[in-house]
């Protein structure tokens, strides 16, 4: 018989010991080099000299050069990644600490024209080195800032982006407006990156795009009001949306992008560098930093919120009681940062009242149906006590459900396909907020495992129908937010079960199969971030604490015995919990494929606990 109370100890003793004294817990939320990179050229930019934090932050970005010159996004990605190259490099040489002789600057600028100069760059890279005076802006802009007064009954309006496009394509369409260019004493010449033929209107590429240009501009052409009237209240529109959406420590919907991209923005519409908006945007953006490995890392945004309720949750399945300090602490934090603020998502659910949890420890005004869910599990056990925050929380979940019976994670209906067309790299990732497995299924989990929801309610049922509807013909779910197949498997699984759909369903069957076929033969689960991007499951081709944690957790919630599978994924998490090497810093998180993934530093310690509590409680008795 498996003994897993070892594995539950130690995991149990290092979440109390990694507590912050406030009841949260701060692991790193780790994206990449990208922040790192653009926050010594905000600073640089803005000749806001902070050496040891650009000396540092150079440091963290030389330690992770691939020895071709590149830099890379994951560990197997089998060519350096051009962007992330581009980025790296700018940041080295406007740092002023490295110059273009260096030998690692040489390489690097190699690799960048071997794969077609800055040119070929992401979107949101484009638009930082117009800003800063590395490339031009398009002659016209990619999206017409009067987007912003199209009325909603409009098939394109600025309310069918997701929160996530509108908070960043809010400044970056002043800025293409203005065109802004800041070019200082000490910016670097990057000239020589060019592959000889830079064009900007290469940003526009496609006939179907300038057709949906053309339909914009007829919406545009039907609003009442003179063109230049038009363009200045669009432009004043957007200025104060930025302003009333700024959170309480200075940053724009506390994502890093959005507010470097606001900061900017505010300077081309007048505003001075030392305007105190600007001034506590970067103190915003700067007290998201965090330490890893002795080095600073720039976070994209904190995950306070969502590490500790998923934390709280983990360690109450693993039998530590609700009174205990630890819980007690993680749950009082919770409480305090239920949303009371109406946000976005208002407008396309004008019939519900605040009630859901945010990301971050400082979001106030963007929920999503993740973090709820997470929260209310911690919260489940506390008592009569909170049956306010409780109902306001369920009820706000309930009003979210997508009309075609999934649930996204920020915003009702949100999943216009028109931005296909549109000219930006991963527009599906940055535009849009879909009906998505993991979190139909976590929510389904949810209402099946903590509430008295009936199993035939019709939320419910429309659910399970997206789900059995949205099922790959390998019997496998895309996860959405994470990597990428396991992770939507192991949602869509224990939401199914949760709710009960049998083992012996054949939805269930093809997944069981599916995730008994994936095993690798040291028991465990891996699987590469290439699934997301390439939209089918590819392997990792080793095994991760945290991949196999969620397809044990899934194989759990639906057989009645430990199989020979369970048994071999049991004993690899136990004899693997203490490891340290490339597979435990592997993302185990996705923001946009093939772009932006995510190093949740709390996985390794979270998913494995949930597992070996649903092994023990099911099969320890």
């Amino acid at each position: 018989m498996t003994d897993t109370s070892k594995g539950i100890d130690w995991l149990v003793e290092t979440l109390r010991r990694d507590q912050s004294p406030d009841g949260s817990w701060n692991y790193p939320f780790e994206t990449g080099l990208s922040t790192d990179a653009y926050m010594i050229i905000l600073l640089r930019t803005l000749e806001i000299n902070d050496e040891e934090l650009i000396k540092d932050l150079s440091k963290r970005i030389l330690s992770r050069q691939e020895r071709d010159g590149s830099w890379k996004l994951f560990y197997d990605q089998r060519e350096g990644d051009l962007t992330a190259t581009a980025e790296s490099y700018y940041a080295l040489l406007y740092s002023g600490y490295y110059d273009k002789k260096d030998k690692r600057l040489q390489t690097a600028k190699k690799f960048i024209l071997s794969k077609g100069g800055i040119e070929e760059v992401n979107m949101f890279t484009k638009v930082m080195m117009a800003i800063t005076g590395q490339l031009k802006w398009p002659s016209f802009s990619p999206l017409p800032i009067e987007i912003i007064l199209l009325p909603l009954s409009f098939p394109i309006n600025f309310y069918s982006f997701s929160v996530y496009g509108r908070a960043n394509l809010t400044p970056m369409m002043i800025l293409a407006d203005k065109k802004l260019s800041i070019k200082t004493d000490r910016s670097p010449d990057l000239s020589d990156l060019r592959a000889g033929r830079e064009n900007s209107e290469s940003w526009i590429r496609s006939e179907e795009m300038r057709s949906l240009f053309s339909f914009i501009e007829e919406g545009v052409k039907n609003l009442l009001g003179l063109p230049q009237q038009l363009h200045k209240l669009a432009i004043q529109r957007a200025k104060k949306y930025m302003l009333d959406h700024i959170e309480e420590d200075g940053t724009f919907y506390s994502y890093y992008s959005s507010t470097f991209l606001m900061i900017f923005a505010l300077i081309s519409l007048g505003f001075k560098k030392s305007d105190p908006v600007i001034m506590k945007a970067i103190d915003g953006i700067k007290s998201m930093r965090c330490a890893i490995d002795g080095l600073p890392h720039m976070q994209y945004t904190t995950a306070n919120v969502w590490n500790t309720s998923l934390i709280g949750y983990a360690l109450q399945e693993a039998g530590i009681s609700p009174e205990d300090p630890m819980v007690g602490a993680a749950n009082h934090y919770l409480l305090k940062r239920q949303h009371t603020k109406f946000g976005d998502w208002v407008i396309h659910n004008p019939t519900s009242l605040p009630g859901g949890w945010g990301f971050s420890n400082i979001n106030t005004i963007n929920p999503d149906v993740d973090d709820t869910t997470a929260s209310l599990r911690s919260i489940s056990r506390m008592g009569a006590g909170n049956q306010d925050t409780w109902s306001r929380g369920i009820n706000w979940l309930l009003s979210m459900q997508n009309d075609d019976g999934g649930w996204a994670a920020f915003e009702k209906n949100t999943d216009t396909k028109l931005f296909e067309f549109l000219p930006i790299e991963k527009a599906e990732f940055i535009l849009t907020d879909p009906s998505c497995a993991d979190i139909t299924g976590r929510t389904l989990e949810f209402f099946g495992n903590y509430t008295n929801l009936a199993k035939d309610h019709q939320s419910i049922k429309k659910g399970v129908k997206w789900l059995f509807d949205h099922q790959e013909h390998d019997g496998s779910w895309y996860g959405r937010w994470g990597i990428c197949y396991i992770y939507g498997t192991w949602g869509a699984v224990t939401g199914l079960a949760a709710v009960g759909v049998p083992e012996s369903d054949e939805s269930i069957q093809k997944a069981i199969e599916w995730l008994r076929g994936i095993q690798n033969r040291d028991g465990g689960w891996g699987e590469s971030c290439y699934s997301d991007s390439r939209q089918t499951y590819v392997p990792l081709g080793e095994s991760t604490l945290t991949h196999t944690a969620w397809a044990l957790d899934s194989l759990i919630s639906v057989l009645d015995k430990p199989t020979p599978a369970i048994r071999k994924g049991i004993s690899y998490l136990l004899e693997n919990l203490q490891k340290e090497d490339w597979t435990t810093a592997y993302p185990k998180g996705q923001g946009m494929a093939g772009a932006f993934y995510i190093h949740y530093h709390s996985y390794r310690y979270i998913f494995p606990l949930l597992a070996l509590a649903h092994y023990r409680k099911k099969f320890e008795k």
